[in-house]
């Protein structure tokens, strides 16, 4: 346990050092026709009270809508989209996110995401996060979100 911590201390720095980007490996989940993978968040700094969550959501059966999701880390998950309104970036909440019938959405930086309100204690790299989503017909599903480290825009194999 000692070693795993002290190689991912080095390697943290040794990216931080080098300018490289580590991550942990995101995990899938399924319920019913709906699966989720790429999950991933990011880490934040002291203080910071919000964090984005991103994933894809490939749904195999009828449309259905993710319409919640909580986490422990912090007080409320709210679903969120960003856009342009012209020259202004605008993110509002929104009541859902629709998932096709045989098709997949994008939860992504810019895009629609989960968006962690009054987060309880900074998100740090290498860490994974809980989180449940709630889909109108499919139901719950529960996955572990890898932290990955700032400035890492995807889950990376490592």
């Amino acid at each position: 346990m000692v070693k795993t911590k002290l190689l991912l201390a080095i390697c943290t720095f040794t990216g931080i050092a080098l300018g490289l980007s580590f991550s942990t490996q995101a995990q899938e989940a399924k319920v019913g026709s709906i699966k989720v993978e790429n999950a991933y968040t990011r880490a934040t700094v002291p203080g910071q009270q919000v964090a984005g969550g991103f994933m894809k959501i490939e749904n195999k059966g009828a449309a259905d809508q993710l319409i919640s999701a909580s986490s422990p880390v912090s007080g409320e998950v709210q679903l969120h989209e960003m856009a342009m309104d012209g020259n202004v970036m605008k993110m509002r909440q929104v009541k859902d996110i629709a998932v096709p019938a045989g098709g997949a959405v994008e939860l992504k930086p810019g895009g629609l995401h989960l968006m962690f309100m009054n987060i309880k204690a900074p998100l740090t790299a290498g860490e994974t996060v809980a989180v449940k989503l709630k889909f109108a017909k499919a139901g719950e599903v529960e996955l572990k979100m890898p932290v990955n480290a700032m400035g890492n825009s995807g889950a990376m194999k490592h």
